[in-house]
C-alpha cells in the first residue's frame, strides 16, 4: 500500500513538473491518465493528498479538424416511378459558395422540376454533369469542398464601419463671416488666347454620327434563334398528340349568367377573406358545380382501359386545375372535391398555386385526376375549344365575362356572360349526356343554392 502511493506520488509530481515548465503536450498526456481515490491539495506550494476525498479524474476533450475541407459528391435524387430521367439546368458554377439546402441545380423532368440543394455549406468544387445534361436517379452530379469560403463571410461587413463613421469624423463647417459689401463690380476675366484660333461653322466637318442601340438595329433585323424544349413541354406535346390520335374528341358550348355569382361574391368576400385569410374566387363555384354534375353523369367521370379494353366508373371526383407557368402547362389535383366546400377548394387552390409559382410541384401532386377545368378567361379569351388531358374522358372550358346583351323575361338586357365549353370522348360519353352534363354546370353556378339544394 505504501509503495502504490509513493509510486501515485512520483507520477503526480512529474506530470506537474511538465506543467510548470510549458510542456503541456506531456503533462496532458500524464495528467489524462490519471484516477485515483484521492483529493489533491495545495499548501505551501506542495501537493498533499486527502484519502478521505472523492474521485479524482482529469479529462481533456480534442477537437480535429479532419471534416473541414472534406470534398463530397452530390448525387442526383431518386425520381418518382413514372419518370426515368431529366435535364439539368445549372444555378451555380465551379468556385461558387453555397450556402446549407441553397439551390445549386435544377433537374427538368417530363412532369416537373426537381430542386437539388448543397447538402452542407462550401464550395462547388467540380461539376460532374454538363448544363442540359441528362441525368438519371442516382447519376453524380456536383463535388463540393465542406467548410471552404465559409469563414470569410463574417468579414464581409467591417468594411462598412469606417464609412458609416466618416461622416461624424468630418468637423463642423467654420462659421461664415459676413464681409464688407463690395461698392464696384469684379473685373471681368480676360478671354483666353485660344478663342482667337475660332473656326467659322463652313470650315468644321461634320462628325460620325453615333452608332444607334443594339435593340433599335436589330428592329428591323431577319435573324433567327433556336431554343432546346425542355421535357416539360415535349410531355405537354406528346400528350396532345396522343390525345388527338387516340380520343374521338367533341365540343358543345353553353353560356352562363355570372350576374347571381358576382353579387355573392360581392356581399360576402370581405367575410369570407376575414373568416379564412385568402379571397373568394370564381374557380371554387365552378369545381364544386363540375363534382355535382359529375355525379350526376357519371359517364363523364369514367375512363376508357385501352388494354382491357373497360370502361372503368369512378366513385370519386379528383378534379384537375390548369396552372399556366413559364415552363409549361402543369395540372395540380384537387382530391376529393366531392366532400369540398367552397372554403375547402379556394384553400387547395391557394396552396396549389403557391407551390407552382415557387415551382415547387410534385410528381405526386399532378398525378391521377378524373376531370380537367381550364381557364383561358384569366388571360382574357372569349371563346374556345380545349383538348383532353389523357387519360381522363373530358374538360371544361372555361371563358372570359363580358357584357353582352341577353333576353330576359322577353326584355334585352345587359348580363355579364361567360362561354363554357365542354370537350368530351365521343367513344365514351354520348352528346346527351355531354349536354346535360354541361346545363348542369350552368344551373349551379347561376344559381348556387341548387348545391345546397341538390337539384
Amino acid at each position: 500500500m505504501l509503495s502504490h502511493s509513493r509510486c501515485f506520488s512520483r507520477t503526480l509530481g512529474r506530470s506537474l513538473s511538465a506543467i510548470r515548465q510549458g510542456n503541456n503536450v506531456l503533462g496532458r498526456r500524464m495528467v489524462s491518465s490519471l484516477s485515483a481515490c484521492s483529493r489533491v491539495a495545495y499548501k505551501n506550494g506542495h501537493p498533499e493528498f486527502d484519502t478521505r476525498g472523492s474521485v479524482f479524474q482529469i479529462r481533456f476533450l480534442k477537437t480535429s479538424s479532419a471534416c473541414r475541407n472534406e470534398v463530397v459528391t452530390v448525387n442526383t435524387p431518386a425520381f418518382a416511378e413514372s419518370v426515368t430521367e431529366g435535364d439539368v439546368r445549372w444555378e451555380k458554377a465551379v468556385g461558387d459558395t453555397v450556402s446549407e439546402d441553397e439551390v445549386v441545380c435544377e433537374i427538368e423532368t417530363d412532369k416537373t422540376s426537381v430542386q437539388v440543394p448543397s447538402p452542407a455549406a462550401g464550395v462547388i468544387e467540380a461539376l460532374l454533369v454538363p448544363d442540359g445534361g441528362k441525368v438519371e436517379g442516382g447519376t453524380p452530379l456536383f463535388k463540393l469542398r465542406k467548410g471552404a469560403g465559409v469563414t470569410k463571410a463574417p468579414d464581409t461587413p467591417q468594411p462598412s464601419a469606417p464609412k458609416a463613421e466618416a461622416p461624424a469624423a468630418t468637423p463642423p463647417p467654420p462659421p461664415s463671416t459676413t464681409g464688407p459689401i463690395p461698392s464696384s463690380l469684379p473685373p471681368v476675366p480676360p478671354v483666353p488666347g485660344q478663342a482667337s484660333s475660332a473656326k467659322p461653322v463652313s470650315a468644321i466637318k461634320p462628325t460620325a454620327v453615333p452608332a444607334a442601340p443594339a435593340g433599335a438595329a436589330a428592329k428591323g433585323s431577319r435573324s433567327e434563334s433556336r431554343v432546346k424544349m425542355n421535357r416539360m413541354r415535349l410531355r405537354i406535346a406528346q400528350r396532345l398528340k396522343e390525345a388527338q390520335n387516340t380520343c374521338a374528341m367533341l365540343t358543345t358550348f353553353n353560356e352562363i349568367d355570372m350576374s347571381n355569382i358576382q353579387e355573392m361574391r360581392k356581399l360576402h368576400k370581405d367575410a369570407f377573406l376575414k373568416k379564412h385569410g385568402f379571397k373568394l374566387g370564381f374557380m371554387s363555384a365552378f369545381v364544386k358545380a363540375s363534382a355535382h354534375a359529375l355525379s350526376e353523369q357519371p359517364a363523364v367521370n369514367a375512363v376508357i382501359d385501352d388494354t382491357t379494353k373497360e370502361i372503368v366508373y369512378r366513385e370519386y371526383v379528383d378534379i384537375s386545375v390548369a396552372v399556366a407557368t413559364p415552363k409549361g402547362l402543369v395540372v395540380p389535383v384537387i382530391r376529393g372535391v366531392e366532400t369540398m366546400n367552397f372554403a375547402d377548394i379556394e384553400r387547395t387552390i391557394n396552396e396549389l398555386g403557391e407551390k407552382a409559382r415557387k415551382n415547387e410541384l410534385a410528381v405526386e401532386d399532378m398525378d391521377g385526376g378524373t376531370f380537367t377545368i381550364s381557364n383561358g378567361g384569366v388571360f382574357g379569351s372569349m371563346f374556345g375549344t380545349p383538348i383532353i388531358n389523357p387519360p381522363q374522358s373530358a374538360i371544361l372550358g372555361m371563358h372570359g365575362i363580358f357584357e353582352r346583351p341577353v333576353a330576359i323575361g322577353g326584355k334585352v338586357e345587359i348580363r355579364p356572360m361567360m362561354y363554357v365549353a365542354l370537350t368530351y370522348d365521343h367513344r365514351l360519353v354520348d352528346g346527351r349526356e355531354a349536354v346535360t352534363f354541361l346545363r348542369k354546370i350552368k344551373s349551379a353556378v347561376e344559381d348556387p343554392r341548387v348545391l345546397l339544394l341538390d337539384m
